[in-house]
Order: structure tokens, then C-alpha cells, then sequence
């Protein structure tokens, strides 16, 4: 039995490594639907049953946890699947939990009423599908009172990142965030809700300005899964290389993903 990674492209495998570095003695196996990427800009119908679908061919591949790494699916059909369609011997855990974890300083287990807490300006950078669901919002604010949340839709950051032009998706980080601080000129924290967007960490940091704290997902997310793992150790499987599975053109994703991820990766179809 692996942990299986979803993801609607390559943005994934961010998670997936710091995962495995987290998590060496579990095996994984990660799902792409690059055929249907980005799911940023689709209908939360559409998402749903791409979604189901390809944590579906995860649970084939022998998977009963499987991690949505894949924000807007996180947010627009998570809550739906956990509620109507998952069976009860399945797990599926999205990536909004452990920055809500984070932010707020309370563990998702701590079902007290919603307090204060010391953050109370965040900028929220996320796909247009991500903001317009307003799931992050709505998560923190089961569990925190008084925090301003401004989101602001990266258009076209997803896609500069999946075809390899970072010198077009720095820039338009950057536009963006001016964006965003037009709307909210001192952030006291940025969040960074997409899973391509940790390779430019940096860029958000420096654009936005030393005294604001990033949050990443991909170290969040290793923590947590780890956490959960300790928890449930039934659904912890045994190490080996992680499989690679693909919706898209098989060669064409592994060249993307050797770029992407600086080693060589092979994808087989789904």
C-alpha cells in the first residue's frame, strides 16, 4: 500500500518531495491529470469529477489515503467528496488543513470556539478557482476571529510554470502582488495557496518585502502527513521508488517534470 499524491499537473510534485525527504520509509505513488490541467479556471462540477476520477485510479493503484496537492481541488471538492462519496475505508486529506494549522497556532483537532490569534492581515495568492470558492476563508474562520483576508487571483502563473517560462511567471508574481498590495498595502502574512508556487517562494518573499511572513505548503503538508501517518498507521505503506502516473502525454509530462524538478522523472499513462 502507497500514499497517493493528486495533483491536476506537475505543481505536486513539490509536495511530493518534501514528502518523501519528510517520509523516506513510505512508498507513494503521484497522479497527474495534465490532460485537464490547469483546474484553476474550470467549474467546481468539473473539478469535482476529474478530482474523483483520478483519486479513483490512485485507489487502484493501491492507495487508501491520497492527498489532494492540488489546492483548487482542495477547494472546490474536497468538503463535497468527503461528505458524499468517499467510502469509509478511504481517506482523502486536502492541503488547506495545515496552513490553517499554521496560521492560527491550534491543531485541526481542537474543536474550541474560534479565537484570536496574532495575524490579522493576510494575503491569500491563489488560482481563480482557489479564490473564488472562498474555502480558505471559510476554513479559518471555524477557527480564528478577526483576521482580514485579502485573495488575489494569480492568472497565468500556473501555466508560465507548467511550460518551463519562469522568467514570464517571475514577473508575473510580481504583478500580482503589486495587485494585491494595492488592495492591502501591509500584509502581516502571505499564503501561498498554490502547489507550483513554492519554486517561486522566493520571489513572492522578495516582492512583498522581508518584514511579511510566506507560508509554503509543501513543508506544511510533510508535517502533517507525518503527523497523521503516527496516528494511522494502518495506512502507512511500505518505502520504494515512487510510481509516476500521467492523463497527459506520457514523454512530453516526464520532460516537463525532469525540468521542473531538476532530476529525471518518468511518467507512465494512466
Amino acid at each position: 500500500m502507497a500514499v497517493g499524491i493528486f495533483d491536476s499537473g506537475l505543481g505536486g510534485l513539490t509536495v511530493l518531495e518534501a514528502v518523501r525527504r519528510r517520509l523516506p520509509e513510505v512508498a507513494f505513488a503521484y497522479y497527474g491529470d495534465n490532460a485537464h490541467a490547469p483546474y484553476g479556471v474550470r467549474e467546481a462540477d468539473d473539478v469535482f469529477h476529474l478530482t474523483c476520477r483520478g483519486v479513483e485510479r490512485l485507489w487502484r493503484e493501491g492507495c487508501d489515503l491520497v492527498i489532494l496537492a492540488c489546492n483548487t481541488a482542495s477547494a472546490a471538492a474536497l468538503r463535497r467528496m468527503q461528505e458524499s462519496w468517499v467510502p469509509p475505508d478511504k481517506r482523502v486529506l486536502g492541503v488547506f488543513v495545515p496552513l490553517i494549522e499554521a496560521l492560527t497556532e491550534r491543531k485541526w483537532g481542537d474543536n474550541s470556539p474560534p479565537r484570536e490569534v496574532a495575524v490579522k492581515h493576510v494575503a491569500l495568492f491563489a488560482t481563480p478557482a482557489t479564490v473564488a470558492s472562498r474555502a480558505f476563508q471559510r476554513e479559518l474562520a471555524f477557527r480564528a476571529i478577526g483576521v482580514d483576508v485579502e485573495a488575489q487571483a494569480c492568472g497565468g502563473v500556473v501555466d508560465a510554470i507548467e511550460e518551463g517560462d519562469m522568467i514570464l511567471a517571475e514577473a508575473l508574481v510580481r504583478s500580482h502582488v503589486e495587485a494585491l498590495k494595492r488592495k492591502m498595502p501591509h500584509p502581516q502574512a502571505a499564503v501561498l495557496g498554490c502547489t507550483h508556487y513554492p519554486l517561486l517562494e522566493h520571489v513572492f518573499q522578495e516582492a512583498l518585502g522581508p518584514e511579511v511572513r510566506v507560508f509554503s505548503q509543501a513543508d506544511l503538508v510533510a508535517e502533517s502527513l507525518a503527523d497523521y501517518l503516527e496516528r494511522h498507521p494502518q495506512m502507512r505503506g511500505a518505502g520504494g521508488e515512487p510510481v509516476f502516473l500521467t492523463t497527459g502525454e506520457a514523454a512530453r509530462v516526464s520532460d516537463q517534470a525532469t525540468r521542473f524538478l531538476q532530476r529525471k522523472v518518468t511518467f507512465r499513462p494512466a
